[in-house]
């Protein structure tokens, strides 16, 4: 029995990964401004709390001003993380580009008047907002899309942390921990690394913990 030749398979990877890239690199490089503009105007705002001790005595009025920021303008992108994870799941309605300026508001605004709100969930719902904007814009089909968006919370989360491998293997196990989608190995690597690239150019630099 005579077998079949394999297929010669490096042109069609090579033009997958080319294509990939090209829907990626917009998405990794605004993700990766935005997270820097976010780090820098964190920095600002903890400063400042730090140096106007009377400001945690405004924490509850803060928290009044982003539950009616999220109820007046929110609309779906008060469900946050979990709605983007959704949208990979399952297409529904889509994630708003509104999402981004609000997290990044809400989150400055917690942390200058002394709250307690963690990087990763903003990064994740900017990545999130901008690569689903994009998935739109592109007319992606939902397999090309729920790559898209994790893509885009791998660049989040591996630009705000300076972490790309991390990054991208996040957005990899999200969905369900233990569990790969391999098909988006790739994509989510190049996004996470371009936009660390692209935070990094900016000048700023990430917490450093010695352990």
């Amino acid at each position: 029995m005579h077998q079949q030749p394999l297929p010669f398979e490096q042109p069609a990877i090579a033009k997958h990964l080319a294509l990939w890239f090209v829907r990626i690199a917009p998405v990794s490089i605004i993700i990766g401004l935005l997270v820097a503009l976010f780090l820098w105007v964190l920095d600002v705002v903890t400063q400042t709390r730090w140096n106007h001790p009377w400001l945690l005595a405004l924490l509850p009025l803060a928290g009044v001003v982003i539950v009616l920021l999220y109820k007046v303008v929110g609309k779906r992108a008060d469900a946050g993380n979990n709605l983007i994870l959704d949208e990979i799941h399952m297409p529904g309605g889509g994630v708003p580009l509104r999402m981004s300026p609000l997290i990044i508001l809400t989150t400055l605004i917690t942390h200058l008047f002394g709250g307690s709100a963690g990087r990763e969930g903003t990064a994740v719902q900017v990545g999130g907002s901008i690569s689903a904007l994009f998935a739109r814009w592109f007319q992606l089909r939902h397999e090309e899309k729920r790559i898209l968006l994790m893509s885009g919370m791998a660049a989040g989360f591996g630009a705000v942390f300076g972490t790309p491998v991390t990054g991208a293997i996040f957005a990899l196990e999200v969905l369900t921990i233990g569990r790969i989608k391999y098909d988006a190995l790739l994509p989510c690597l190049m996004a996470s690394v371009l936009a660390h690239l692209t935070t990094m150019a900016t000048g700023i630099s990430h917490t450093s913990y010695a352990i």
